[in-house]
């Protein structure tokens, strides 16, 4: 799920529009910064808060000049999990070509942004906040939109920008306020994973769970495998539930499988949480994470350290994002490990590509954009190992890939290419299970204050994992408390 120095906001090339002044004038109403709690660094929140009021009173600076400068054009983005020489620097090297042959003096140039995604996310605001960078083109998260796009940190992109095969619940990520700002670049939702040979040795008649089983069927499972231990097993599953992203996506796949139709924030990104559906809430989070089965290594466990728990055979079941399939494939089999929905709700993650308010090769970068989130390359990223964002990479076996190398790199080098393919050379599981996925997966919250929401949202349930957790009510309540002091209250 995972994507995220820097250099430079001056300003949005088109004209403000009256509903981005509708937005900044909802933020200037804040009562004060404890309303932007949870963001790394106060310094920045007031940096920021004073380039939104400015331009809500002045209409903004003046936006850079129209004329197209020929060039590099910089790509940020967070580490490509395809590896080294990804998928990702392999289209660029490919539309590179394209510009070297029709000699258009433009070349695009990716730069990789260290850290986590929070820290990466803190990086891109900071330097596009004080104009220090000079990136053409920001990968951001699908939970960032709202707040680069309310900052006119990015530029306002037309409707077309977004193919009509593109999956619904994808192209939502890519709109705030009625407008689009970015186009979907790769996807992502929650799955689980699991050990088939286990089951089979606890004497499980049905060892493939690719049409879906629930979390009561779930709890059963574990109970069968955990009669038997195999060798090296500890509890029945793990996932990420240390202090940072994974912790909000894990805790809102809880709250949406418990509470139907669960809304926190409105269309608005006000707070509009209810505390009887926190506390169902907080009662089905709490029962994924009893001891009796979950992993205890979870509560400080990342992806990689899930993986890697659930790799070394220490549990038999695993919640985590696409692209691991096929890491787990380099050193299992089919017959040993299986992938299925996730119980309940699962989360979209992914990352959508925007062009910088501040770029003076936009028009070009929106044509680098079209290339990268085309259908041919979407067909490369879901080959590779990403989550396509387009219907017809799924579905279409006339779309192939032939701008990146095939295989491309593992996360750990290898070039050995043991991922289950189907006749059409897709990853096997992707039309039946990853697709249908991506389409009934739940957003989490979209809001421009979302790093204060994630924020108080870890933190507050951060006591349910502790050592004396209060009960559901009261921590509903806590968390209702905090969250409408983090954000703006929708619930008039």
């Amino acid at each position: 799920m995972a994507e995220r120095a820097v250099r430079g906001l001056r300003s949005p090339r088109d004209r403000q529009d009256p509903r981005d002044l509708r937005d900044l004038r909802d933020l200037r109403d804040l009562r004060d910064l404890q309303r932007w709690r949870g963001l790394r660094a106060v310094g920045r929140i007031a940096a920021l808060l004073a380039l939104l009021l400015s331009a809500a009173c002045s209409g903004g600076p003046q936006p850079p000049s129209d004329e197209e400068v020929p060039g590099q054009i910089v790509i940020a983005s967070g580490r490509d999990v395809t590896g080294k020489n990804g998928v990702r620097e392999q289209l660029i090297d490919a539309w590179n070509r394209q510009q070297e042959a029709r000699r258009t003096g433009y070349s695009a140039r990716l730069v990789e942004l260290p850290g986590s995604a929070d820290e990466q996310r803190s990086q891109l605001l900071g330097a596009l906040q004080s104009g220090s960078a000079t990136y053409d083109v920001v990968n951001l998260d699908v939970t960032w939109v709202p707040e680069f796009a309310a900052a006119h940190l990015v530029r306002p992109l037309p409707d077309g920008m977004i193919g009509t095969d593109v999956i619904p619940s994808v192209a939502r990520t890519a709109r705030w306020n009625g407008r689009v700002y970015a186009a979907p670049f790769n996807s992502d939702v929650g799955l689980l994973y699991y050990r088939r040979d286990w089951l089979h040795q606890a004497g499980v008649q049905q060892t493939d769970l690719s049409g879906g089983i629930s979390w009561t069927q779930l709890d059963a499972l574990i109970g069968d495998v955990g009669d038997v231990r195999p060798k090296g097993y500890d509890h029945g599953w793990t996932t990420q539930l240390a202090a940072y992203e994974g912790r909000t996506v894990n805790a809102v796949e809880a709250f949406a499988t418990a509470v139907k139709d669960l809304r926190l924030t409105d269309a608005d990104g006000h707070y509009t949480g209810d505390v009887d559906d926190l506390t169902r809430g907080v009662a089905e989070l709490r029962r994924r994470t009893e001891g009796s089965y979950l992993l205890p290594d979870a509560f400080h466990s990342d992806e990689a350290a899930s993986l890697g728990d659930f790799a070394d055979g220490r549990t038999a079941f695993l919640r985590h994002w696409p692209y691991v399939y096929r890491s787990l494939f380099q050193n299992f089999t089919k017959d040993r490990i299986g992938v299925a929905p996730l119980p309940g709700r699962a989360v979209l993650g992914g990352q959508n590509l925007a062009v910088t308010a501040s770029s003076r090769r936009a028009t070009k970068a929106k044509e680098l954009i079209s290339f990268l989130t085309g259908k041919q390359s979407e067909r490369c990223l879901l080959d590779a190992g990403f989550a396509a964002t387009r219907e017809s990479a799924y579905t279409d076996d006339t779309v192939r890939c032939a701008t990146a190398a095939s295989p491309s790199p593992s996360p750990t080098g290898e070039r050995d290419d043991r991922m289950p393919r189907d006749a059409a050379g897709r990853p096997l599981y992707a039309r039946a299970i990853l697709l249908p996925a991506l389409k009934r997966a739940v957003q989490r919250p979209r809001t421009p204050l979302y790093g204060a929401f994630t924020q108080t949202f870890t933190t507050q349930l951060g006591a349910l994992l502790g050592d004396s957790p209060p009960d559901d009510e009261t921590l509903a309540r806590r968390l209702d408390a905090a969250l409408r002091k983090a954000l703006p209250d929708g619930r008039g």
